[in-house]
């Protein structure tokens, strides 16, 4: 498994519940950058695809202001520009719907899947509070209304709440807030929590995890991935899956099959908490507020820049001053406190990239979920391992299938760029990395084929993956 992150541990779990033995890779420590850094929504009913109408007017007007909710850095860079026209080929009505679609019929059981995993030992914090969508502007709030069909066909029950109404419902809010839209089932996480519990469940369940270990090279026969490479060892499986996040772009070049996954940058800000009934949409501004049980986050953004994590304040500032229109008694702090930045893993059409890796008999990739990792981690994982053991595709993975984008057009997009391929994320402790491997994957990998009897909580078969978002 090659990737750490919340989706690459998601899929680990879910392996080896079905008796595979999963050994994880991550290039630093699992549940870093994206994981842990968004806003820990798991909101089915907020799951539109980031292309739609007037997106390429917010991107143009984006790039003249330094703290826009959308920033796109221009670049001549090949793979960048086929990128973003691919993403603005995307940014329509039609194009948004399905994919929409396609996102809530793959989160259609997620809420279930996080009772599961609580129900298993996993200790994290989990609200079931719902979800609300604050709108200053009538024009924003109709504008999301023209879908609510398709998230009551999935049983989310939307209410729309207008002028007075929706103070009612969250009195919290200003006078300045037109009406909102409440989601009663969606639930939210502290994102950095949910990982860490992933992590010790697999550890429970004898996977092996190992940290500080980027893949740098991947050995290819036979129209299969044989082993790949860290710089400590050599990893040999049956199966392996590419779960990179923001860095499965350029990783993808060493399977053979240069797929169009870019970065988007988004910050956080943790401050202390605040009297919220839910977590809260500022529509119009594009933050996520989300209240825990010790803290209160605010995220927000997305930035086309490139792979570095370093946090802009500009936009921090910008997210801490948004809810001032919002909320009757908000107060910022006195001194602006430390942002982080995460790298999501974006594609140009806005959907995930999920399924069997083009011309290559035991590779898979599960990346591209941009804003949704935590919301779509449990279809993901679902899903892809049906396909990995065998059962055939499942319905709900065909619209995210890698083959859509192994066409000549991005291939060769994504190939003029290799050489400005970013570095891996550096590694930031100093473990071993091969200190937590059970020692039969280290000093004697399991040879390709080698299968052991599946048990109901034994991994059997090997799986390799690494990400560091989601």
């Amino acid at each position: 498994m090659v990737g750490g992150g919340v989706i690459g541990l998601t899929l680990a779990y879910h392996l080896a519940l079905a008796g595979e033995e999963v050994c994880v890779l991550d290039a630093r420590r699992t549940g870093q950058g994206a994981s842990d850094v968004n806003a820990g929504w798991i909101c089915p009913a907020e799951t539109a695809p980031v292309p739609g109408p007037g997106a390429v007017a917010l991107t143009l007007r984006s790039m003249l202001r330094p703290d826009s909710p959308v920033y796109v850095h221009p670049s001549l860079d090949p793979a960048f520009l086929a990128f973003m026209l691919g993403l603005w080929r995307r940014s329509n009505a039609r194009d948004q719907r399905a994919g929409f679609e396609a996102h809530l019929r793959l989160a259609a059981d997620s809420l279930d899947w996080f009772d599961a995993y609580r129900d298993d030992g996993m200790d994290f914090e989990l609200h079931r509070a719902g979800l609300l969508m604050a709108f200053l502007q009538r024009r924003n709030l109709e504008h999301h209304r023209s879908n609510l069909d398709l998230v009551r066909r999935f049983g989310l029950q939307p209410r729309v709440l207008i002028g007075d109404d929706v103070r009612a419902h969250e009195s919290a809010l200003s006078d300045a807030v037109y009406g909102g839209i409440f989601f009663p089932r969606e639930r939210h996480v502290i994102p950095g929590a949910l990982a860490a519990a992933l992590h010790r469940r697999l550890r429970g369940l004898g996977a092996g995890v190992v940290e500080d270990a980027p893949v740098v090279a991947v050995q290819l026969a036979g129209g299969r991935v044989r082993s790949v490479r860290t710089p400590e060892a050599t990893y040999d499986a049956d199966r392996f899956v590419l779960a990179a996040g923001a860095w499965t772009g350029p990783l993808s070049r060493e399977f053979g099959v240069p797929l169009p996954v870019r970065p988007g940058k988004g910050y956080s800000v943790d401050l202390p908490p605040f009297d919220l009934r839910s977590p809260i949409n500022l529509s119009d501004a594009k933050v996520a507020v989300t209240p825990f049980t010790n803290s209160l986050r605010l995220a927000g953004t997305m930035e086309f820049a490139g792979w570095d994590e370093h946090v802009n304040a500009v936009r921090v500032r910008a997210i801490m001053q948004a809810p001032r229109a919002y909320f009757r008694n908000w107060a910022e702090p006195a001194t602006v406190p430390m942002g982080r930045a995460g790298i999501r893993p974006m594609t140009p059409d806005g959907l995930p990239v999920i399924g069997r890796l083009p011309g290559l008999d035991n590779a898979y990739v599960n990346s591209g979920h941009g804003m949704l990792g935590v919301t779509l981690a449990a279809g993901s994982a679902s899903a892809l391992t049906e396909l990995m053991l065998g059962a055939g595709l499942p319905p709900a993975l065909r619209p995210f299938d890698p083959a859509r984008f192994h066409s000549s057009r991005f291939t060769c997009a994504t190939v003029r760029s290799a050489r400005k391929a970013p570095s891996w994320p550096h590694a930031q402790h100093s473990t071993s990395a091969a200190s937590s491997l059970p020692s039969r994957h280290r000093s004697r990998p399991m040879p390709p084929g080698s299968t052991r009897a599946p048990s109901p909580h034994k991994p059997t078969g090997s799986s390799a993956q690494e990400s560091t978002a989601s």
